[in-house]
């Protein structure tokens, strides 16, 4: 101590004598000097975390082995403690229900024989069902093709006589009508013969009529027309005589004029007859046309009514013959659809069978020996079930259940193995949670053990300090069977700070 006083009092005394220049260059210098030693100290400090780390590095290792080690021989001892308890417990049931399914083997060898027999002969009566179904079946489809047959023959027999019958009175009422119109035919030209023969009387007798009147005047003047003759020569032959020229002319004149009126007249006869004949015989046409119309009316009139009745008759027969078409289409296709019900009921019943044979290959052995489970009800409660299944249903739903009664060991079987199924399906859901978090905690572990940038990052499992961990692990660190040596952990840069 004192001589470090002293060193100051001459650094005093240095720093006294010399000037402000000097005395700033020599505290530069100074101060180059004490950065140069903590640089050095810093080189000397980083030099020996350096090798601190490593050496710690190479100490966790090895303590990281032993840890490793030290885990796995604890975790081989529980595991062994474990499996041989689960292998005792195991063999003690194995041979407890070796035990019993060998005493239940020999107990049901003879009902498993009784059912194989009950079933062969259900199986039997119910192929017998069958074939007198559809015997049952083919029978009915054959006596309604029989009365199918029958009644198209009787259809046909009774169209027929109606069509002969219909064809008959037709072929008469056209007998009737030919013989309607000859008759007809015969009273018009027997009418016309009667009016010629009339016409031909009457005109003789006008013609003999006038050719006596004719004959008579013809007598009265022939006196008057002698004496007027004589006259008429002597007034001729003097007006011939001066008038010859004009009396050529005159009687050319004459005689054409005579000709003429007697062309006239005649033509006037002819035509007031022809008048007269038409008139007659228009009269009779109207007659005789009145008398065809009423006729043809009426005959028309049976024509529509045996034309109406012939299309009612025709529509009653398409009608008949629609229906009947029809019913039997519905036929066909109702025993179309029955034969398929049928086949698919068979091939369903075959499906049933193979499945059936199948699953049976793949029944354990307690399935075989015991396939149904018992009830769990109790004696009353049974009595209670039977009861109410002899009751007679008064529901249309509690019919259809009863139907149903002969299902109730398949549906016990069906219900053991989905309940089965439940219970496997949970046991599986239970494992692989418990397999999850195995592989959390392997993980966790495995992170715990390796050294990298990203973990160390991380919350580390393998860090305790006071027995605890910053990470949550799924098995408590408390735990005999997972419990770590305790290791006292010291930073070295906590030591390298305390030692400079």
């Amino acid at each position: 101590m004192a001589k470090k006083k002293s060193g100051k009092k001459k650094g005093g005394g240095k720093l006294s004598k010399m000037s402000e220049e000097e005395k700033i260059l020599y505290l530069e210098q100074k101060a180059l000097a004490e950065e140069e030693m903590r640089k050095k100290k810093e080189d000397m400090l980083m030099q020996f975390l350096k090798d601190k780390l490593s050496k710690e590095e190479k100490s966790s290792k090895v303590n990281m082995n032993k840890l490793n080690q030290q885990w796995r021989q604890i975790m081989r001892e529980s595991k062994s403690k474990e499996l041989k308890k689960d292998i005792e417990i195991l063999s003690q049931t194995f041979e407890r229900v070796v035990d019993r399914k060998d005493s239940v083997i020999s107990a049901l060898a003879k009902d498993t024989e009784e059912a194989e027999e009950q079933y062969n002969m259900a199986l039997r009566s119910h192929l017998d069902n069958v074939d007198i179904l559809i015997d049952h079946h083919r029978r009915r489809l054959n006596t309604l093709r029989d009365e199918y047959h029958e009644e198209l023959t009787t259809i046909r027999e009774e169209f027929e006589s109606e069509q002969s019958l219909i064809n008959a009175c037709h072929k008469h009422e056209l007998q009737m009508l030919q013989d309607v119109m000859f008759a007809m035919e015969q009273n018009h030209q027997e009418k016309e013969s009667d009016g010629r023969q009339e016409f031909q009387s009457m005109r003789d007798e006008i013609k003999n009529k006038n050719l006596e009147e004719k004959h008579a005047l013809r007598i009265q003047l022939e006196g008057a027309v002698e004496s007027l003759w004589k006259q008429f020569q002597a007034a001729l032959k003097n007006y011939n005589e001066t008038t010859e020229e004009r009396k050529i002319a005159f009687e050319n004149l004459k005689a054409k004029d005579e000709k003429s009126a007697k062309e006239i007249e005649t033509q006037m006869r002819k035509l007031q007859r022809i008048q007269d004949t038409i008139n007659q015989l228009r009269a009779k046409m109207q007659q005789n046309s009145r008398e065809c119309e009423d006729r043809n009316r009426r005959l028309r009139e049976e024509r529509e009514h045996v034309q109406t009745h012939f299309q009612q008759l025709k529509s009653e027969m398409n009608n008949n013959r629609e229906a009947d078409r029809a019913k039997l289409t519905q036929l066909t296709l109702q025993s179309n659809s029955a034969i398929k019900k049928l086949k698919k009921v068979c091939d369903k019943g075959e499906q049933i069978l193979r499945l059936s044979e199948m699953c049976r290959k793949l029944e354990t052995e307690e399935e075989k020996v015991l396939p149904f489970y018992a009830s769990s009800l109790s004696q009353e409660e049974q009595e209670d079930v039977e009861a109410a299944v002899y009751e007679s249903p008064s529901e249309p739903l509690a019919t259809i259940m009863h139907e149903y009664t002969s299902l109730d060991n398949f549906w016990k079987r069906y219900n053991k193995v989905l309940l089965d199924k439940l219970a496997l399906d949970k046991e599986k859901q239970i494992l692989s949670q418990e397999n999850q978090q195995l592989r959390n905690v392997l993980k966790q572990y495995l992170d715990g053990i390796s050294v990298n940038d990203e973990i160390l990052s991380q919350n580390n499992p393998l860090f305790v300090v006071n027995h605890k961990t910053n990470v949550k692990l799924s098995v408590p660190v408390l735990d005999p069977r997972v419990r770590r040596p305790e290791h006292t952990v010291v930073e070295a840069a906590h030591v390298v700070k305390h030692i400079v």
